[in-house]
């Protein structure tokens, strides 16, 4: 007597392997999150609407005590940028995508005329609302 050959695939490795790589992914992508460090003013504020972030991603301008300022798109997001480099890639990403939330992330050293001409950049660029980030307040304080 002969046997037949059996030609089915067993996925059940593969299913292992891909929530495997599911959990680690799920682990290491907050830990990705790189940026320039600022020390944002603290403030008792409602975040934003998760609606708002999961459909899109903010464009977020960060200013650092020293002035300069940084953009989360481009080739590399800590370079310094200036006036009109921010101006057209906020004017570029808000052509095509004008629903994009637009955020000024500054540091509490920055003297309040910087952050208001950096928020005028940004609107002499389309951006119709300009959020600023703050960080909440400790627990006791609010």
């Amino acid at each position: 007597m002969r046997r037949r050959l059996v030609n089915e695939i067993n996925v059940v490795p593969y299913i292992d392997v891909m929530l495997v790589l599911l959990v680690i992914f799920m682990i290491t992508a907050p830990l990705l999150t790189q940026g320039i460090r600022v020390d944002l003013p603290r403030l008792a504020a409602e975040p934003l609407p998760q609606e708002m972030i999961r459909d899109n991603r903010p464009l977020v301008v960060t200013v650092d005590a020293q002035g300069r300022m940084y953009m989360n798109i481009g080739e590399d997001p800590e370079e310094p940028l200036d006036s009109p480099v921010v101006v057209a890639r906020t004017a570029a990403v808000l052509t095509r995508k004008p629903e994009t939330p637009v955020l000024v992330r500054a540091s509490e050293r920055l003297p309040y005329g910087d952050v208001v001409a950096v928020m005028g950049l940004l609107t002499r660029a389309g951006a119709g609302k300009v959020g600023l980030v703050t960080r909440p307040l400790p627990m006791e304080q609010e």
